[in-house]
Protein backbone atom coordinates (compact mmCIF):
# COMPACT_ATOMS: atom_id res chain seq x y z
CA UNK A 1 0.00 0.00 0.00
CA UNK A 2 1.40 3.52 -0.81
CA UNK A 3 1.37 6.08 1.75
CA UNK A 4 -1.63 7.62 0.36
CA UNK A 5 -3.98 4.89 -1.33
CA UNK A 6 -4.79 5.91 -5.00
CA UNK A 7 -8.55 6.37 -5.74
CA UNK A 8 -10.81 6.19 -8.57
CA UNK A 9 -14.39 8.05 -8.51
CA UNK A 10 -16.41 6.67 -11.13
CA UNK A 11 -19.62 8.91 -11.80
CA UNK A 12 -18.89 12.68 -10.40
CA UNK A 13 -21.84 13.93 -10.63
CA UNK A 14 -23.26 15.78 -7.50
CA UNK A 15 -23.39 13.20 -5.28
CA UNK A 16 -20.13 11.13 -7.06
CA UNK A 17 -18.48 15.09 -6.68
CA UNK A 18 -19.11 15.72 -2.73
CA UNK A 19 -17.87 12.06 -1.42
CA UNK A 20 -14.78 12.98 -4.28
CA UNK A 21 -14.10 16.26 -2.07
CA UNK A 22 -14.84 14.78 1.15
CA UNK A 23 -12.36 12.09 0.61
CA UNK A 24 -9.84 14.50 -0.78
CA UNK A 25 -9.95 17.11 2.45
CA UNK A 26 -9.60 14.62 4.52
CA UNK A 27 -6.31 14.31 3.28
CA UNK A 28 -6.23 10.10 3.45
CA UNK A 29 -6.29 9.18 -0.06
CA UNK A 30 -4.93 10.83 -3.46
CA UNK A 31 -7.59 11.63 -6.22
CA UNK A 32 -5.99 9.31 -8.93
CA UNK A 33 -8.94 9.18 -11.73
CA UNK A 34 -12.39 9.62 -12.08
CA UNK A 35 -14.83 8.82 -14.89
CA UNK A 36 -18.38 10.48 -16.53
CA UNK A 37 -20.05 10.08 -19.49
CA UNK A 38 -20.91 14.16 -18.88
CA UNK A 39 -17.91 16.47 -19.98
CA UNK A 40 -19.28 18.88 -17.87
CA UNK A 41 -19.21 17.19 -14.77
CA UNK A 42 -15.38 15.53 -15.59
CA UNK A 43 -14.58 19.09 -15.54
CA UNK A 44 -16.07 20.15 -12.25
CA UNK A 45 -14.51 17.05 -10.70
CA UNK A 46 -11.35 17.97 -12.55
CA UNK A 47 -11.19 21.46 -10.25
CA UNK A 48 -11.12 19.11 -7.33
CA UNK A 49 -8.01 17.40 -8.50
CA UNK A 50 -6.33 18.55 -11.31
CA UNK A 51 -3.59 16.09 -11.55
CA UNK A 52 -6.02 13.20 -11.50
CA UNK A 53 -6.56 11.22 -14.99
CA UNK A 54 -10.15 11.52 -16.99
CA UNK A 55 -10.85 7.81 -18.32
CA UNK A 56 -13.44 7.04 -20.42
CA UNK A 57 -14.20 3.49 -18.99
CA UNK A 58 -14.02 1.97 -16.11
CA UNK A 59 -11.57 -0.32 -17.76
CA UNK A 60 -9.31 2.32 -18.46
CA UNK A 61 -9.12 3.44 -14.75
CA UNK A 62 -8.62 -0.48 -13.20
CA UNK A 63 -5.34 -0.40 -15.64
CA UNK A 64 -4.00 1.98 -13.09
CA UNK A 65 -3.48 -0.12 -10.56
CA UNK A 66 -5.83 2.20 -8.04
CA UNK A 67 -5.94 0.87 -4.37
CA UNK A 68 -10.02 1.86 -4.20
CA UNK A 69 -12.22 2.75 -6.52
CA UNK A 70 -15.55 5.41 -5.69
CA UNK A 71 -19.29 4.47 -7.33
CA UNK A 72 -21.72 6.80 -7.84
CA UNK A 73 -23.22 5.12 -11.26
CA UNK A 74 -26.85 3.81 -11.46
CA UNK A 75 -28.17 1.39 -9.65
CA UNK A 76 -27.71 -1.31 -12.04
CA UNK A 77 -24.65 -0.70 -12.63
CA UNK A 78 -23.46 -1.19 -8.97
CA UNK A 79 -22.89 -4.46 -8.79
CA UNK A 80 -21.08 -5.34 -11.82
CA UNK A 81 -18.67 -2.16 -11.35
CA UNK A 82 -18.16 -3.51 -7.83
CA UNK A 83 -17.40 -6.86 -8.81
CA UNK A 84 -14.82 -5.56 -11.55
CA UNK A 85 -12.83 -3.65 -9.43
CA UNK A 86 -12.98 -5.82 -6.56
CA UNK A 87 -11.12 -8.62 -8.68
CA UNK A 88 -8.93 -6.14 -9.74
CA UNK A 89 -7.43 -5.61 -6.80
CA UNK A 90 -9.13 -2.46 -5.83
CA UNK A 91 -11.52 -1.89 -2.46
CA UNK A 92 -14.67 -0.57 -3.68
CA UNK A 93 -17.07 2.11 -1.60
CA UNK A 94 -20.15 2.90 -3.38
CA UNK A 95 -23.48 4.58 -3.40
CA UNK A 96 -26.15 2.84 -2.16
CA UNK A 97 -27.94 0.38 -2.85
CA UNK A 98 -24.69 -2.18 -3.59
CA UNK A 99 -27.12 -4.14 -5.88
CA UNK A 100 -30.47 -4.27 -7.16
CA UNK A 101 -31.77 -7.89 -4.53
CA UNK A 102 -29.82 -9.71 -2.42
CA UNK A 103 -28.73 -12.14 -5.29
CA UNK A 104 -26.16 -8.75 -6.34
CA UNK A 105 -25.37 -7.84 -3.24
CA UNK A 106 -24.28 -11.23 -2.44
CA UNK A 107 -22.53 -11.27 -5.55
CA UNK A 108 -20.56 -8.18 -4.23
CA UNK A 109 -20.08 -9.13 -0.98
CA UNK A 110 -18.40 -12.42 -1.95
CA UNK A 111 -16.04 -10.89 -4.53
CA UNK A 112 -14.97 -8.62 -1.71
CA UNK A 113 -14.21 -11.55 0.50
CA UNK A 114 -12.55 -13.44 -2.22
CA UNK A 115 -10.25 -10.41 -2.91
CA UNK A 116 -9.49 -9.50 0.77
CA UNK A 117 -10.50 -5.89 -0.42
CA UNK A 118 -12.09 -3.47 2.22
CA UNK A 119 -16.18 -2.91 1.02
CA UNK A 120 -17.82 0.07 1.95
CA UNK A 121 -21.42 1.56 0.76
CA UNK A 122 -22.57 5.23 1.67
CA UNK A 123 -25.23 4.69 4.21
CA UNK A 124 -24.77 8.24 5.36
CA UNK A 125 -27.50 8.55 8.11
CA UNK A 126 -25.50 5.95 10.07
CA UNK A 127 -22.95 8.98 10.67
CA UNK A 128 -25.59 11.67 11.72
CA UNK A 129 -24.12 13.41 15.49
CA UNK A 130 -28.15 11.93 16.19
CA UNK A 131 -27.85 8.01 15.15
CA UNK A 132 -24.27 8.11 16.59
CA UNK A 133 -25.33 9.16 19.97
CA UNK A 134 -28.29 6.77 19.69
CA UNK A 135 -26.07 4.20 19.01
CA UNK A 136 -24.00 4.83 21.90
CA UNK A 137 -27.03 4.62 24.22
CA UNK A 138 -28.88 1.93 22.91
CA UNK A 139 -25.74 -0.38 23.43
CA UNK A 140 -24.93 1.15 26.61
CA UNK A 141 -28.30 -0.34 27.50
CA UNK A 142 -30.13 2.88 28.06
CA UNK A 143 -33.36 1.99 26.36
CA UNK A 144 -33.39 -1.91 28.07
CA UNK A 145 -35.17 -4.48 25.88
CA UNK A 146 -35.86 -2.85 22.12
CA UNK A 147 -39.31 -3.98 21.05
CA UNK A 148 -40.95 -1.13 18.36
CA UNK A 149 -38.84 0.39 16.19
CA UNK A 150 -41.04 3.49 13.82
CA UNK A 151 -39.22 4.28 10.70
CA UNK A 152 -40.50 7.35 8.01
CA UNK A 153 -38.66 9.28 5.29
CA UNK A 154 -41.12 11.32 3.00
CA UNK A 155 -39.25 13.33 0.05
CA UNK A 156 -41.77 15.94 -0.92
CA UNK A 157 -40.24 15.82 -4.41
CA UNK A 158 -38.57 12.30 -5.82
CA UNK A 159 -35.83 11.88 -7.62
CA UNK A 160 -34.96 13.82 -11.15
CA UNK A 161 -33.54 11.07 -13.15
CA UNK A 162 -35.24 8.97 -15.59
CA UNK A 163 -33.77 5.83 -14.52
CA UNK A 164 -35.14 6.13 -11.00
CA UNK A 165 -38.36 5.10 -12.33
CA UNK A 166 -37.31 2.28 -14.50
CA UNK A 167 -37.47 -0.87 -11.81
CA UNK A 168 -35.01 -2.42 -14.16
CA UNK A 169 -32.42 0.08 -13.58
CA UNK A 170 -32.90 0.87 -9.69
CA UNK A 171 -34.29 -2.31 -8.64
CA UNK A 172 -37.51 -0.49 -6.80
CA UNK A 173 -38.58 3.00 -5.94
CA UNK A 174 -38.85 5.07 -2.59
CA UNK A 175 -38.33 1.63 -0.83
CA UNK A 176 -34.61 1.27 -2.83
CA UNK A 177 -34.10 4.72 -2.70
CA UNK A 178 -35.16 5.85 1.16
CA UNK A 179 -36.34 3.01 2.53
CA UNK A 180 -32.85 1.32 2.57
CA UNK A 181 -31.20 4.01 5.18
CA UNK A 182 -34.46 2.84 7.16
CA UNK A 183 -33.77 -0.68 7.13
CA UNK A 184 -30.01 0.04 7.66
CA UNK A 185 -30.37 1.97 10.61
CA UNK A 186 -32.96 -0.96 12.00
CA UNK A 187 -30.56 -4.11 11.60
CA UNK A 188 -27.61 -1.58 12.26
CA UNK A 189 -28.85 -0.74 16.02
CA UNK A 190 -30.38 -4.25 16.86
CA UNK A 191 -27.65 -6.78 15.58
CA UNK A 192 -29.45 -7.58 12.30
CA UNK A 193 -31.97 -10.52 13.58
CA UNK A 194 -33.49 -12.52 10.72
CA UNK A 195 -37.05 -11.30 9.33
CA UNK A 196 -39.95 -13.54 10.57
CA UNK A 197 -42.72 -11.19 8.73
CA UNK A 198 -43.23 -8.80 6.46
CA UNK A 199 -46.79 -7.19 5.66
CA UNK A 200 -46.35 -4.35 3.40
CA UNK A 201 -48.23 -1.97 0.99
CA UNK A 202 -46.77 -0.25 -2.25
CA UNK A 203 -48.46 2.00 -4.14
CA UNK A 204 -47.88 4.34 -7.34
CA UNK A 205 -49.78 7.98 -7.84
CA UNK A 206 -52.42 6.57 -4.92
CA UNK A 207 -52.84 3.47 -6.01
CA UNK A 208 -52.30 -0.23 -6.20
CA UNK A 209 -49.21 -1.40 -7.49
CA UNK A 210 -50.02 -3.84 -9.79
CA UNK A 211 -47.54 -3.63 -12.49
CA UNK A 212 -43.98 -5.59 -12.08
CA UNK A 213 -42.16 -2.86 -13.84
CA UNK A 214 -43.24 -0.15 -12.35
CA UNK A 215 -42.13 1.59 -9.50
CA UNK A 216 -43.55 2.59 -5.82
CA UNK A 217 -43.96 5.94 -4.70
CA UNK A 218 -45.51 5.20 -1.33
CA UNK A 219 -44.79 2.42 0.46
CA UNK A 220 -45.60 1.01 4.57
CA UNK A 221 -44.18 -2.09 6.05
CA UNK A 222 -44.69 -3.64 9.53
CA UNK A 223 -41.70 -5.88 9.72
CA UNK A 224 -40.96 -8.70 12.59
CA UNK A 225 -37.97 -9.42 13.72
CA UNK A 226 -36.49 -12.80 15.70
CA UNK A 227 -36.52 -11.20 19.43
CA UNK A 228 -39.12 -9.61 19.33
CA UNK A 229 -39.06 -6.20 17.46
CA UNK A 230 -41.13 -4.87 15.63
CA UNK A 231 -40.78 -2.10 12.82
CA UNK A 232 -43.20 0.03 11.05
CA UNK A 233 -41.50 1.40 7.86
CA UNK A 234 -42.67 4.18 6.06
CA UNK A 235 -41.07 6.44 2.60
CA UNK A 236 -42.76 8.17 0.10
CA UNK A 237 -41.70 10.53 -3.21
CA UNK A 238 -43.68 13.84 -3.66
CA UNK A 239 -45.95 12.98 -0.27
CA UNK A 240 -47.99 16.33 0.14
CA UNK A 241 -46.86 16.73 3.83
CA UNK A 242 -45.98 20.56 4.03
CA UNK A 243 -42.62 20.90 4.09
CA UNK A 244 -39.83 19.14 1.88
CA UNK A 245 -39.08 16.40 3.99
CA UNK A 246 -40.09 14.00 7.27
CA UNK A 247 -37.69 11.90 8.51
CA UNK A 248 -37.91 10.02 11.73
CA UNK A 249 -35.87 7.16 13.58
CA UNK A 250 -37.45 6.02 16.53
CA UNK A 251 -36.32 3.19 18.90
CA UNK A 252 -38.44 2.25 21.88
CA UNK A 253 -37.33 0.06 24.76
CA UNK A 254 -38.88 -1.30 27.74
CA UNK A 255 -36.55 1.12 29.67
CA UNK A 256 -36.96 4.07 27.80
CA UNK A 257 -36.80 5.62 24.12
CA UNK A 258 -34.97 7.65 21.72
CA UNK A 259 -35.53 9.22 18.49
CA UNK A 260 -33.77 11.05 15.33
CA UNK A 261 -36.02 13.74 13.98
CA UNK A 262 -35.22 16.52 11.02
CA UNK A 263 -35.87 19.92 11.74
CA UNK A 264 -38.44 22.27 9.86
CA UNK A 265 -38.57 19.61 7.12
CA UNK A 266 -34.67 19.84 6.24
CA UNK A 267 -33.32 16.78 4.24
CA UNK A 268 -30.11 17.70 6.68
CA UNK A 269 -30.64 19.28 10.28
CA UNK A 270 -31.26 16.89 12.90
CA UNK A 271 -32.41 16.75 16.70
CA UNK A 272 -31.84 13.13 18.67
CA UNK A 273 -33.57 13.17 21.93
CA UNK A 274 -33.63 10.54 24.53
CA UNK A 275 -36.98 9.39 26.34
CA UNK A 276 -37.55 8.71 29.63
CA UNK A 277 -41.29 8.53 30.29
CA UNK A 278 -42.50 11.76 30.02
CA UNK A 279 -39.27 13.30 30.39
CA UNK A 280 -36.51 13.66 27.87
CA UNK A 281 -32.93 14.69 27.22
CA UNK A 282 -31.21 15.76 24.26
CA UNK A 283 -28.57 14.27 22.67
CA UNK A 284 -27.64 16.17 19.39
CA UNK A 285 -28.55 19.15 17.60
CA UNK A 286 -27.72 21.30 14.77
CA UNK A 287 -25.32 22.16 12.90
CA UNK A 288 -24.01 19.08 12.11
CA UNK A 289 -21.82 18.18 8.98
CA UNK A 290 -22.51 14.81 8.06
CA UNK A 291 -22.85 13.97 4.39
CA UNK A 292 -19.46 13.14 3.82
CA UNK A 293 -18.35 11.21 6.86
CA UNK A 294 -19.43 7.65 5.65
CA UNK A 295 -16.47 8.30 2.75
CA UNK A 296 -14.28 9.59 5.01
CA UNK A 297 -14.94 6.59 7.13
CA UNK A 298 -13.99 4.20 4.43
CA UNK A 299 -11.29 6.50 3.07
CA UNK A 300 -9.39 6.44 6.64
CA UNK A 301 -9.39 3.08 6.80
CA UNK A 302 -8.81 1.69 3.05
CA UNK A 303 -5.48 4.48 4.48
CA UNK A 304 -4.86 2.44 7.33
CA UNK A 305 -4.76 -0.77 5.56
CA UNK A 306 -7.97 -2.20 6.35
CA UNK A 307 -9.13 -5.35 4.46
CA UNK A 308 -12.79 -6.92 4.16
CA UNK A 309 -15.07 -7.29 6.66
CA UNK A 310 -17.39 -9.99 7.41
CA UNK A 311 -19.54 -8.09 10.01
CA UNK A 312 -20.25 -5.61 8.04
CA UNK A 313 -20.35 -7.71 4.03
CA UNK A 314 -23.51 -9.56 6.31
CA UNK A 315 -24.81 -6.39 7.28
CA UNK A 316 -25.04 -5.02 3.62
CA UNK A 317 -26.78 -8.49 2.70
CA UNK A 318 -29.19 -8.61 5.90
CA UNK A 319 -30.40 -5.00 4.47
CA UNK A 320 -30.90 -5.94 0.74
CA UNK A 321 -33.21 -8.99 2.10
CA UNK A 322 -35.36 -6.95 4.46
CA UNK A 323 -35.93 -4.99 1.31
CA UNK A 324 -36.49 -7.90 -0.43
CA UNK A 325 -38.51 -9.15 1.73
CA UNK A 326 -40.78 -6.17 1.61
CA UNK A 327 -41.48 -6.11 -2.34
CA UNK A 328 -41.84 -10.08 -2.28
CA UNK A 329 -44.39 -8.72 1.09
CA UNK A 330 -46.67 -6.31 -0.86
CA UNK A 331 -50.41 -7.02 -0.82
CA UNK A 332 -50.19 -6.51 -5.22
CA UNK A 333 -50.03 -10.09 -6.59
CA UNK A 334 -48.63 -9.13 -10.17
CA UNK A 335 -45.98 -7.91 -8.30
CA UNK A 336 -45.24 -10.74 -6.49
CA UNK A 337 -45.37 -12.52 -9.42
CA UNK A 338 -42.56 -10.29 -10.91
CA UNK A 339 -40.46 -10.17 -7.95
CA UNK A 340 -39.94 -14.29 -8.15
Amino acid sequence: MRERPRVGFLGVGWIGRHRMAAMIDSGAIHAAALSDPSPDMVREALALAPDATACALLEEMLALDLDGVVIATPSAMHAAQSIAALEAGAAVFCQKPLGRDAMEVTAVVDAARRADRLLGVDLSYRFTAGMQAIAEHMRAGALGRVFAIDLTFHNAYGPDKPWFYDRALSGGGCVMDLGIHLADLALWLTGAPAVEHVDAVLSAQGQPLGDAAAVEDHAVAQVRLAGGVTVRLACSWRLHAGQDAVIEAAFYGDQGGAALRNVDGSFYDFTATLFRGTAREVLATPPDDWGGRAAIDWARRLAAGARFDAAAGEGFIATARLLDAIYAGSSSPRLKAGMT
